[in-house]
């Protein structure tokens, strides 16, 4: 098993058993890993000691999933569903949950992209965010670099908060991505701003009286008390942020989310580099690589958007090609 999945849950010898019958069969099961991994988590934060699944613990996980899409969600009950009835098979009897409905596309909906403008209200309102307790497990420490971090990188808040000290290469300007949705490791660059934020965050951090916060293999970001910050907490956060910056929350997984962070990324990234005069299909492979994607037609998608929401751009797009389709 590779350290990238070591399963430490209740569950966790149900998963590697059901994990090495998947591979045996000849089954490429890396994102099933992924989502097998986030389940126990979940069991572990939870503090759930009895190895089953219930109705109520998937009501309780699904909860949790408020920046998922409906295809994302789909294949997560699909893994849950296969896992019970391994488990049901073992002698463990299990809830079995029914499907949802499939989306026939990741992108049969329109996500939310900012304005500039909310951009800088959400970050100013980030800066006056303020403890409501002293519960020393609070995460709102590592709010505001966090949001600046994926909206300045376009990365997933998994990628973001999965990060290790060893990651951050200040002194050449990136951060090396280990731990992402299709397990190829990537360089995201850094810019001076951004830099700025994250050595400021890593200077007060370094402050807190706990052990190895600085070491290594110690994760970047965290909450007071030293701990893995949980990307619930972040939501929560995020959706305090939403109210106080007037900026409606329509639910639903409709947004915004935090998700939609990385989205407002590659729309204003295109825009900037069309008006810096680059086509947007010549600026595809670069925003690509950014985001991580395996492949053009996955980030040919805000190509789209983007033409949608500043038409002029395909104008200015169409002169600087003219030479290649003369007119006639």
């Amino acid at each position: 098993m590779s350290k990238h999945f070591e399963y430490k849950s209740v569950l966790a010898d149900f998963i590697n058993g059901f994990i090495h019958m998947k591979e045996a069969s000849g089954c490429n099961f890396l994102r099933g890993k992924w989502i097998l991994f986030e389940i126990d988590r979940f069991f572990q934060e939870n503090n759930i000691l009895e190895p089953v699944i219930t109705r109520e613990l998937v009501q309780k996980w699904r909860k949790t999933r408020v920046n998922d899409s409906p295809v994302t969600i789909y294949t997560k009950y699909s893994i849950i569903s296969q896992l019970a009835r391994y488990m049901s098979r073992q002698g463990h009897e299990c809830f079995i949950p029914r499907l949802p409905a499939y989306g026939s596309s990741k992108w049969n909906f329109t996500p939310y992209i900012f304005t500039h403008k909310q951009i800088d209200l959400l970050f100013c309102r980030s800066n006056l965010l303020r403890m409501y307790d002293r519960h020393m497990s609070n995460t709102m420490f590592s709010v505001p670099a966090v949001l600046r971090l994926i909206y300045s990188t376009g990365l997933r808040i998994s990628e973001a908060l999965s990060i290790k000290n060893a990651d951050i290469k200040f002194d050449q300007g990136h951060i090396l991505i280990r731990k992402t949705k299709n397990g190829c490791e990537r360089i995201v660059p850094v810019n001076d701003g951004l830099r700025e934020v994250l050595q400021q965050y890593a200077n007060y951090r370094d402050k807190i009286p706990v052990r190895h916060v600085s070491g290594p293999n110690s994760f970047f970001f965290i909450k007071s008390d030293g701990s893995y910050c949980n990307p619930q907490a972040i939501y929560t956060w995020f959706r305090r942020l939403l109210a106080e910056c007037s900026i409606p929350y329509v639910g639903n997984h409709h947004g915004p989310r935090v998700h939609d962070l990385r989205h407002t990324f590659a729309v204003h990234a295109f825009v900037q580099m069309a008006r810096n005069g680059m086509d947007l299909y010549s600026s595809l492979p670069i925003i690509s690589a950014c985001l991580g994607h395996k492949s053009l037609s996955a980030t040919e998608q805000y190509v789209r958007l983007t033409s949608e929401m500043y038409p002029e751009l395909i104008e200015q797009c169409s002169q600087i090609n003219a030479f290649v389709y003369p007119k006639i």
